[in-house]
């Protein structure tokens, strides 16, 4: 919602609290991830590598990674009570295209959000940090973009 050139999240403790859970776990998981078998928390290498061929002996930790991705709104679903509502206000062509360039993104870039932002970042890694700079300002132009020139 934007009030007189401000933007206001309407946000409330219990989305707060969310949130934060939901954070927390992601770290947590990264930390975990890394301590126990090395590997960083990057979805797109672990969702690229489930096909073969198999350079390694991790195929069931990439398939139970990615379950988990799929398994945790269930989850939640069933200890909250109520499902988490989603929205798009996009039609299929746009997130086809969009989810294609995201995956062209990721490979050139390598690596994606998760594992830039979350790991590399925590790291200190300068690569991740460029990588992550550069998502966040392509987001932000895509957003102004859509908005305000192009009218979404």
């Amino acid at each position: 919602m934007q009030a007189q050139g401000v933007w206001v999240v309407n946000m409330t403790a219990e989305d707060l609290m969310t949130a934060t859970a939901g954070g927390a776990l992601i770290g947590l998981a990264a930390v975990l991830m890394m301590a126990t078998i090395g590997r960083i928390a990057g979805v797109s290498g672990f969702a690229s590598r489930l096909f073969p061929p198999y350079a390694d002996d991790q195929l069931l930790v990439r398939v139970a990674f990615v379950a988990g991705l799929i398994g945790a709104p269930l989850v939640f679903t069933l200890l909250a009570g109520r499902a988490v509502p989603v929205s798009l206000t996009a039609g299929a062509p746009l997130l086809i295209v969009g989810g294609l360039l995201v995956g062209f993104g990721a490979v050139r870039g390598g690596g994606c959000t998760s594992g830039h932002g979350v790991c590399g970042m925590a790291r200190l890694s300068r690569r991740s940090i460029i990588a992550t700079l550069t998502f966040m300002a392509t987001a932000a132009v895509t957003v102004f973009v859509m908005r305000h020139v192009i009218g979404g």
